[in-house]
């Protein structure tokens, strides 16, 4: 048997013990947003870094940053071969509406092939199969690679001290390539790589009326209301058939090529697909575009949130004194992410009436569209992988979410990423009742170790 049918052998023996330890990672509540859960962050940290230390890792480190620390190992005995650095979070999103979740969010509850609870989708599972990945390897002629592990406990937070942990430990964490396993796959039996993110712009739009909140009765139909002008500012960034209407929102906005629209059409996302996963009995959007365009080749602007006067049980008549909007924009590449702002300014400006005041907050950093090389060593290796382990053609996509830290890297470091994970896109992260499909965790594991083989050997192929 070759070092990489051993490896695979070996992890097939060993998904009981893998599953358990997973179940104890996604049982640490490591939600990074809320400062109650500060000692649960350290404490999946430390986890991460006992896990590293389990499979061999050598030099692992918890090294701290502005925030909540990065666990750190390595693996560095491969002479002439290339270093490859593992990306992943540790870090998970808050379980809110607890009342909606069917099973205690970090209860790792086990039924059938899924296992529910929350990071264990997005992305406790792939974090923990790269590392498994590399322990059968290790345990079956060793890695074959330079590898770094750098796992951040930020992700859900936009990874706002990343940056200048970057900055402080270059030398530490230069690499050849770097595998960010925060990705998905199309369907349980349909590999896919994804090419291509959207990045982000996410603002506050503040209207201010009077100097307080006033009696409706008395002063309604006099003072101008800051909840109905936000509405009516909110409503105005779409037209009739679902274009943004800020100024110059589409100027650097890349044609779709024949190539792009033969790869969605290949999806198996339909449209009757959107509506199941989402519970709707309609799409929307532009209608010159199908829904898996506009999902992933499309920039959009989005209400993620909305704020003013009463909203308590029974009746207040209340005018309020100001109105709040959460907005975020997912933006594709070539889109000039620090022009946006200015945008969205430029739109509210010309649209406010003059009987109240505005003011746009810029809630986080920014980050642009990314578009990678389809035919790059790590794509070519990551495909050839997914090949291997599930018998099919992996299909390149471009998918809508964000992930700052494929640019961070790349500006920082100068090395491209290539992105390889397995999580499904029912998987409800984010939301109540995220899941794990765990036949997918387990063929993700033999897709690693496939995959760490083909970037050592240098001769992995588009066919």
């Amino acid at each position: 048997m070759s070092r990489t049918e051993q490896a695979i052998a070996y992890a097939r023996a060993h998904r009981a013990r893998f599953l358990n330890e997973l179940q104890e990672f996604v049982s640490i509540p490591s939600v990074s947003t809320l400062s109650e859960h500060k000692g649960d962050m350290e404490r999946a940290a430390e986890w991460v870094a006992n896990q590293m230390r389990a499979v061999g890792l050598e030099n692992v480190t918890i090294l701290p940053t502005a925030g909540h620390p990065v666990a750190y190992g390595e693996w560095l005995h491969a002479p002439d071969k290339p270093t490859l650095l593992v990306y992943g979070h540790y870090d998970v999103q808050p379980v809110d509406p607890l009342n909606e979740w069917l099973t205690p969010p970090f209860g790792a509850t086990v039924h059938g092939d899924t296992m529910y609870g929350r990071g264990a989708s997005d992305m406790k599972g792939n974090v923990h199969g790269t590392l498994k990945a590399l322990e059968s390897l290790k345990s079956n002629g060793g890695i074959p690679l330079n590898v770094k592990v750098l796992i951040e406990g930020e992700e859900e937070i936009g990874s706002k001290h990343l940056g200048a942990f970057i900055d402080q430990h270059r030398d530490l964490l230069q690499a050849d390539l770097c595998l960010n396993a925060d990705s998905g796959i199309l369907a349980p039996d349909m590999p896919s790589i994804t090419y291509g993110l959207r990045g982000l712009a996410y603002f506050e739009l503040w209207v201010y009326g009077p100097s307080q909140d006033l009696h409706s009765g008395t002063f309604g139909g006099v003072i101008a209301n800051p909840a109905q002008v936000l509405c009516e500012l909110v409503a105005g960034m779409h037209d009739a058939n679902g274009k943004i209407t800020l100024p110059g929102f589409y100027d650097d906005v890349r044609a779709m090529t024949e190539q792009d629209r033969a790869d969605y059409a290949r999806l198996p996302t339909s449209d009757e697909v959107w509506k199941a996963m989402s519970g709707v009995t309609e799409l929307t959007g532009e209608k010159e575009f199908s829904a898996n365009e506009r999902a992933g080749a499309r920039p959009t602007l989005e209400i993620n949130g909305l704020l003013s006067g009463f909203t308590g049980e029974g009746a207040k008549t209340v005018l309020p004194a100001k109105a709040m909007a959460k907005i975020s924009m997912r933006l594709v590449p070539h889109q000039d992410d620090m022009a946006i702002e200015g945008m969205l300014k430029k739109y509210v400006a010309a649209h406010a009436p003059n009987t109240v005041r505005w003011q746009v907050k810029k809630v986080t950093a920014s980050a642009p569209g990314v578009l990678l090389d389809r035919d790059s060593m790590g794509a070519r290796a990551a495909s050839a992988a997914l090949r291997e382990t599930f018998q099919a053609e992996p299909i390149f996509l471009a998918q809508g979410g964000s992930v700052p830290i494929v640019t961070m890297i790349q500006e920082k470091l100068g090395i491209d990423s290539v992105m390889l994970g397995f999580g499904l896109p029912d998987d409800k992260i984010h939301g109540p009742n995220e899941k794990l499909h765990l036949p997918n965790y387990y063929r993700g594991i033999e897709t690693f170790i496939r995959f760490f083989e083909h970037i050592a050997n240098g001769h992995a192929t588009s066919n």
